[in-house]
């Protein structure tokens, strides 16, 4: 049985939909303002494998409140990870482009050095290094701009405000790869599975979309899509001020992948499935 945190997430609701037989565990159940009572959980639980799906995803409130941005996003994990490697059973903690400082125009490496911008960064950051430090079989997977069907997302907001509006502007000078969470969610389980007949395949991951695009790209093609007539304004991040620093250059190499077989999903057919999948909510 593969243990789950998260239950109301992007990514949780994907692997509720992938894997159903899985045990998910919301904040009830346990929150992870209270890393003991995680880590608590998983002996209880007895699982094969344990994924966390949930985060502190607040980016801006988290400038505001680092200390428990970092509770949730560093030492819940690495309390999970350790809990896992007393157990032997392998952990997959998600983690963020946002590790990076987003200079450059080439796609980041695992194994590049790392320096968060702001509070939300640094914070995931901990919990990467949490959960190497736990000494355990782990994967660390990094990805970027999530969305789905569920949840506060970019292309949910965009369907909403261009529905609305004959014009928006969007910013043009951060790039990179809109992942949707059903392939994170499927990623997660491969990665899980392979590691526990393959612990030496233990380390960090990224996964994006493919073709790397600016948001304002990924707006345009999300109207396209959706048959909106909304027109995209490209506008510098300096014209659309927010309280934390976000990456320029969010691209990501993916290539490491393919030790699970895996490869960078096309998020122009996730869109399409999202679309679909809010078409049949509306119903």
């Amino acid at each position: 049985m593969i243990l789950v945190f998260g239950r109301t997430g992007q990514v949780a609701c994907e692997l509720a939909r992938l894997a159903p037989e899985a045990r998910f565990l919301g904040r009830d159940e346990a929150d992870l303002t209270d890393p003991a009572a995680c880590a608590r959980a998983i002996r209880e639980a007895q699982p094969s494998a344990v994924i966390n799906a949930a985060a502190w995803t607040a980016v801006d409130r988290a400038e505001d409140e680092e200390a428990g941005a970092t509770v949730v996003n560093g030492e819940a994990p690495g309390a999970m990870a350790r809990a896992c490697a007393e157990l032997g059973i392998p952990f997959v903690q998600i983690s963020t482009d946002y590790v990076f400082d987003g200079s450059g125009d080439r796609p980041w490496r695992p194994g590049d050095p790392v320096g968060p911008l702001g509070a939300y960064g640094r914070s995931k950051l901990a919990g990467e290094e949490a959960t190497r430090a736990a000494g355990g079989t782990h994967a660390i997977l990094r990805t970027s701009w999530v969305f789905s069907a569920h949840g506060a997302n970019f292309v949910k907001t965009m369907l909403r405000l261009g529905a609305a509006r004959d014009r928006l502007t969007v910013v043009m000078d951060q790039v990179g790869g809109p992942t949707p969470a059903a392939d994170i969610a499927s990623a997660c389980l491969a990665i899980a599975g392979a590691l526990g007949s393959k612990p030496g395949l233990s380390g960090t991951y990224h996964l994006s979309g493919a073709p790397d695009v600016s948001w304002a790209g990924f707006a345009r093609e999300i109207f396209r899509q959706a048959g909106l007539s909304c027109e995209v304004q490209d506008i510098p991040s300096a014209d659309y001020p927010q309280r934390a620093h976000r990456p320029a250059n969010s691209r990501l190499d993916c290539s490491d992948l393919s030790r699970f077989g895996l490869a960078r999903p096309d998020w122009r057919q996730g869109l399409a499935r999202v679309l679909s999948d809010l078409q049949e909510i509306s119903e």
